[in-house]
């Protein structure tokens, strides 16, 4: 993505690679369609599904560039090696840190709250080039799945760069060393031509190796784990071999400048580029075997390096293409963080005119910064230090991580005074506090669309029920089969369920205390309780969902527990339909898993999903602290949709398996709110706060009491 394109200077044999010696026009046209690409994707998902396979091209574009430098000139010492990262901080740092210390200051004054915290963590990680690891580590977290795309979620791909910058000159120096340590055991003379054939041969065999090792583990991670698959360095990897593979060998242009043959090649690789871009969606598994189609067409292309003018090169060389890929590394830097932090500004979605301004700024910021911030620190002043290069690069990432820490450090303190705020409003036992404003209603209970809230909307954030993850709720690990208890009651409930079983518990925990009851759960997260299989990422998830259902059946069946209390959300598709046309085999597989209860007597109380917004309510009530109204809609408009469990439970009729509703405790008769009686209602999208399920806890009990004595 970042290193300079060249192409040869004259014809070479086969089995050695052209001397560089200038910028090569296919290598700048392939830079300007990979970013092309992605920033399309970006703007237009739905016409381009595919786009971020431009990703794919810039790998293998850096493989090869980087690869050609350090066999044209391997390092051969510990200065040597120096010598390159001084390079590569000089190429890559400057923009890179001003993009990230820009996005930092624009997350503060236009980004809600409630995002800081997240993103400032993302921003030091993007800083020090770890953030694909970050992403990784994350991206599994399904109840996190309403989560803003972070502004500098991007970098992920640069980490994968440097990291591989960090070890490429490494394995090239052990590569020099062995053919120099073989060459002096053999006794041969001092022959630099032939010794750089040698190091060539055993590149390419090594890098040859990377390619099949990394392949191989991003096929099979990719299979078992696509989410984290598609950010770490491991699976990556041989896409920048690859490209550092075809440095091995001499363009087939400089064999033979006239090369139909090349001709043909170049377009078959760009036509594979396309057909990826259009073919592949964000549900194809990647990178794994279908990153060999992108990464393969970009290796063909460079690898004929054919300039002949009906060549894709005919068309690439042009004036705008050509300048568009001399700025797609500050393209790629600047778009991301206009297409995630606009919407803040012009409050909603993109428009066309919004897209229009986003395109514009990209190119305009991207102009500038190749002028006035790449070539201005890219070469070192005559006779400079080297560790001028490491000291201006350490001061520029602590400038940037101490910019990330502040606002972190903001975040978390302004997170601490919620938490003190809310213990005092807890304390005071306040009488329209949350559910309690819906039931009593006016005039006891007025709506104030700008009153204060609890917890405050950073809090809110993380309201959930209080639970050890690790221990009790399982994340995107279906193999794990865990339970909990709390309470120490003689009456024992169980509660199965995925996420939006979960929401519940703070009311049950509250009521166990008071009544003496003991609430085991076996929850999960999207993963429903059911006899129909879902559809998840890999067979091996949809498999392990399903025998998790089993396994909490088999647990709770029968008369083991007083009361088993199920509630989920239906978000992830029955095998074999989409998730909109789910809903009849969705009702099916909870019809034969409720018989299943009821054959065995269990006493089962399933609560219907409560009405939800579709929007991040705490997100919208930071941004909106005066007009709370904003955060509302009507009972029509927000999701009240078709519980597919409620629909079984009513279907098969059994005493002993009954539904209830607490809709009419989230929302009023006419109205839904994101705020109710100055209590935050969801953490999310669709999750209901902790908070407010604590102040529904009275209002529930008479519900659970009843269906204990059925």
């Amino acid at each position: 993505m970042t290193a300079s394109a060249e192409v040869p200077a004259k014809p070479q044999p086969a089995s050695q690679p052209a001397a560089p010696s200038g910028p090569r026009k296919d290598i700048q046209g392939l830079r300007a369609l990979a970013v092309a690409l992605v920033v399309l994707f970006h703007l237009w998902p739905g016409k381009i599904s595919g786009g971020y396979i431009g990703v794919d091209v810039f790998l293998v574009i850096s493989g090869y560039l980087i690869t050609a430098h350090l066999l044209k000139k391997p390092p051969r010492t510990g200065h040597d090696l120096w010598k390159f990262w001084a390079r590569r901080l000089r190429r890559l740092l400057p923009a890179a840190l001003v993009v990230l210390a820009v996005t930092a200051v624009a997350v503060r004054l236009v980004a809600p709250s409630t995002l800081w915290a997240e993103i400032s963590k993302q921003i030091i990680a993007s800083a020090i080039y770890v953030q694909n690891w970050a992403l990784a580590a994350g991206s599994v977290n399904y109840m996190e799945s309403d989560a803003m795309e972070s502004p500098v979620q991007h970098f992920w791909s640069l980490s994968v760069e440097e990291q591989f910058y960090l070890v490429w000159p490494l394995l090239i120096l052990a590569v020099a060393w062995v053919v120099a340590r073989r060459r002096s055991r053999a006794g041969a003379g001092r022959d630099p031509e032939a010794e750089n054939l040698a190091n060539i041969r055993l590149a390419r065999t090594v890098i040859g190796a990377v390619v099949v090792i990394s392949l191989a583990f991003s096929i099979w991670f990719t299979a078992i784990e696509p989410a984290s698959a598609y950010f770490i360095t491991p699976t990556r990897i041989w896409e920048l071999a690859a490209g550092g593979f075809i440095a091995t060998f001499a363009t087939m242009s400089a064999r033979n400048p006239n090369s139909r043959v090349g001709v043909v090649l170049s377009w078959a690789g760009i036509a594979a580029v396309f057909a990826a871009a259009y073919w592949y969606t964000s549900a194809t598994p990647f990178p794994g075997v279908a990153a060999l189609l992108p990464v393969a067409g970009t290796a063909v292309v460079i690898l004929a390096g054919s300039d002949h003018p009906l060549s894709p090169t005919g068309f690439l060389k042009h004036g705008p293409i050509q300048w568009l890929g001399d700025v797609s590394y500050s393209v790629y830097l600047w778009h991301w963080p206009l297409i995630a932090l606009l919407p803040y500004v012009s409050n909603g979605s993109l428009g066309m005119l919004d897209k229009a301004v986003i395109l514009v700024a990209t190119f305009v910021l991207a102009g500038l910064s190749k002028v006035h911030v790449e070539d201005r620190f890219r070469f070192a002043k005559p006779h400079a230090p080297l560790r001028q290069s490491y000291q201006f690069a350490a001061i520029g990432m602590i400038a940037v991580v101490l910019l990330g820490s502040l606002q972190w450090t903001e975040a978390e303190v302004r997170k601490e005074a919620a938490e003190q705020e809310l213990a005092a409003v807890e304390d005071k036992k306040t009488p329209c506090l949350g559910a309690a404003a819906l039931v009593k209603g006016p005039p006891e209970c007025e709506v104030d669309p700008d009153g204060k809230v609890v917890p405050e909307p950073e809090l809110a954030k993380t309201d959930k029920a209080d639970i050890n993850e690790e221990k009790c709720f399982p994340e995107g690990r279906y193999d794990k089969k865990l339970s909990c208890s709390f309470g120490s009651g003689d009456t024992e409930i169980a509660l199965v369920g995925n996420s939006h079983a979960r929401h519940w518990l703070p009311a049950l925990r509250e009521l166990a205390d008071e009544k003496g009851w003991t609430i085991d759960t076996y929850i999960i997260s999207k993963c429903t309780a059911t006899d129909a299989k879902q559809q998840f990422d890999t067979e091996k998830k949809s498999q392990d969902c399903y025998e998790w259902g089993q396994w909490a059946q088999e647990q709770t069946k029968g008369d083991k527990y007083d009361l088993v209390i199920t509630s989920e959300r239906q978000s992830a598709p029955i095998v074999g339909h989409s998730l909109a046309d789910s809903g009849p085999a969705a009702v099916e597989g909870y019809e034969s898993y409720l018989k299943e209860w009821a054959k065995a007597g269990t006493n089962v109380l399933a609560i219907k999903d409560p009405t939800y917004p579709g929007i991040d309510v705490p997100e919208c009530v930071a941004k909106n602290p005066e007009n709370q109204t904003a955060c509302s809609g009507s009972s029509q408009d927000w999701k009240v949709h078709s519980d597919p469990l409620i629909q079984a439970v009513k279907n098969i009729d059994r005493k002993n398996i009954n539904h209830t509703s607490f809709d009419d405790l989230v929302c009023a008769p006419d109205r839904c709110r994101g705020v109710n009686g100055g209590v935050i209602t969801y953490f999310d999208s669709s999750h209901l706060s902790a908070t407010y399920v604590e102040t529904m806890a009275p209002y529930m009990a008479k519900t659970f009491e009843k269906a204990l004595q059925r």
